[in-house]
């Protein structure tokens, strides 16, 4: 793609066709400048087939800005929506829109609220909140939601892999797997969301890390073409990176050549006062293998080296590795504990696609019109009630019970005060029969999620570097319940709604369905 084709392909036209045709609806209709409220939200976690996660950690919200930033509408875009034509050759878009669009300005013309990159976040719960003239939050919908979803849905996969690896050091290895350019937004979504570096050097250039990777089984096949040996292909690595000698030693044989060849080397590095890094292990049983390995390089007076682990890892076959390696090593006199204390994962393509929960279903939806000074809530109905969305202007609290443990995010009329409340009423979002309250004496800590990002045409938000990014992931998982943070068929986390909420909810439902019901009689 040449670089005048990529910048139109990524910028302001990285859109779905159908926004622009109900953005030209509108200016045709005199609505495109009614102040309109969108929340951005996904309606259930990421389900793996076998295991479902029982949180997501938001990510992209940056990104998704950058974008907004360089989206304009210039000469060459309005020549191509001037171009296009309809079933009967009428040009679908008119001059005078094509002339509206070209003074469109995206982060100019709204106020984005958000609940910041690194926060555990739950579905239902708006993520993004875009208020605005109608047509310009309308025509942002699809770059949102690609920024956002697949970030969110790579952060939350790496979070559970970090956490099935017991937080041991874990690398992002799926550039070659990854589908296409996106490498880099998973990649980014990944360090969010657990992984400590990358193997993609360009992204780990713009994040600030280091790239970190080994060397393939192609280096050692090449030496034995060449007439040389695996020996002799370790000897060329450790000559090269004395004081970086990461060794993959599963080309030949594991623990037969492999790892005695490693030792080998390991050994003329130590006797050059260089100290080796470790081994890297890409195939067979890597429990089984890990557990030999480590007994072997610890008998060579390597106790402290690392062995890498790589080959379809997830948060399943971390857990099994780890449980075999507990009940295993101590048949070969090995304490499993400091076997899995050196371990490092290298996770790759089951990270990078989400294998089995390929999407996240965040959807952006219309929740509020501002007419005459006030909002006009706006509802979608749905047969299906968890599609049914939760209107009005409104805010996001997080309430931690007494235990600092957070118990429920709830969904508010932005004018309620929950602090200020005795006794909060809460709602499930869809299920009538489903309601508790809560005492403010049993609520240690409650706190609103979302942060002012743009306002009045300037970013009003320091976006916060990747470290900090990640010790609010860390905190927030920390302030989770063991069972809503399990791997395996996870606790509900409790997401509802305050009183006032649902009764105006459930009234709008009537209202529309009385509506509906008049006009087909």
């Amino acid at each position: 793609m040449k670089q005048s084709e990529k910048r139109i392909a990524e910028g302001v036209l990285f859109v779905d066709q159908y926004q622009l045709t109900m953005a030209q609806l509108y200016y045709r209709y005199g609505m495109h400048e009614k102040i309109a409220k969108f929340d951005h939200y996904f309606r259930s976690y990421p389900n793996y087939g076998t295991h479902q996660a029982g949180y997501c950690i938001n990510a992209g919200l940056e990104w998704f800005v950058n974008w907004a930033r360089e989206a304009t509408f210039g000469d060459e875009e309005i020549d191509y929506l001037r171009g296009q034509t309809g079933q009967t050759g009428q040009r679908i878009f008119g001059d005078d829109f094509l002339a509206w669009l070209r003074s469109v300005d995206i982060l100019g013309s709204i106020h984005l609220t958000a609940i910041p990159e690194g926060r555990v976040v739950h579905p239902s719960v708006p993520l993004t909140i875009v208020e605005g003239p109608l047509a310009i939050v309308q025509l942002i919908e699809t770059a949102l939601l690609n920024h956002l979803n697949y970030q969110t849905l790579i952060a939350t996969k790496a979070a559970r892999i970090h956490q099935a690896g017991q937080g041991g050091l874990m690398l992002e290895f799926g550039l070659r797997r990854a589908h296409e350019k996106g490498a880099n937004a998973g990649a980014r979504a990944a360090l969010i969301g657990g992984a400590d570096f990358t193997s993609n050097v360009g992204l780990s250039k713009v994040i600030g890390l280091p790239p970190k990777g080994t060397h393939a089984h192609s280096m050692v096949q090449a030496f034995m073409a060449l007439g040389g040996d695996e020996l002799a292909a370790f000897r060329a690595y450790a000559e090269i990176y004395p004081d970086d000698c990461l060794l993959l030693v599963d080309t030949i044989n594991t623990l037969k050549s492999g790892v005695p060849n490693a030792i080998t080397v390991f050994n003329e590095l130590r006797n050059k006062g260089h100290r080796p890094v470790g081994i890297r292990l890409d195939s067979g049983d890597l429990a089984h293998l890990s557990i030999r390995s480590a007994k072997m390089l610890d008998e060579a007076g390597f106790p402290d080296v690392s062995i890498v682990l790589s080959n379809q890892l997830d948060e399943l076959v971390l857990l099994q590795i780890i449980s075999q390696i507990k009940e295993e090593a101590p048949s070969y006199g090995v304490d499993a504990d400091r076997v899995i204390k050196r371990l490092v994962y290298g996770v790759g393509t089951n990270l990078i696609t989400s294998r089995g929960a390929s999407a996240l279903d965040g959807v952006y939806k219309l929740v509020a019109v501002r007419e005459d000074g006030k909002w006009q809530p706006a509802i979608k109905l749905s047969e299906s009630t968890e599609k049914m969305t939760n209107p009005g202007h409104k805010r996001v609290w997080r309430l931690c019970d007494q235990r600092g443990r957070a118990t429920a995010d709830v969904l508010a009329l932005y004018h309620e005060d929950l602090e200020a409340m005795d006794a909060i009423h809460l709602h499930h979002p869809s299920e009538k029969s489903i309601r508790r309250t809560l005492l403010r004496d049993d609520i240690s800590h409650i706190e609103t999620l979302h942060v002012d990002i743009y306002r009045d045409g300037q970013c009003v938000y320091d976006f916060p570097p990747l470290e900090a990014i990640r010790a609010q992931r860390i905190a927030d998982l920390e302030r989770l319940d063991i069972g809503v943070r399990r791997i395996v068929n996870p606790h509900v986390y409790h997401v509802s709604l305050t009183e006032a909420l649902w009764e105006m909810k459930q009234e709008l439902i009537l209202q529309h369905r009385r509506t509906a019901y008049r006009n087909t009689q």
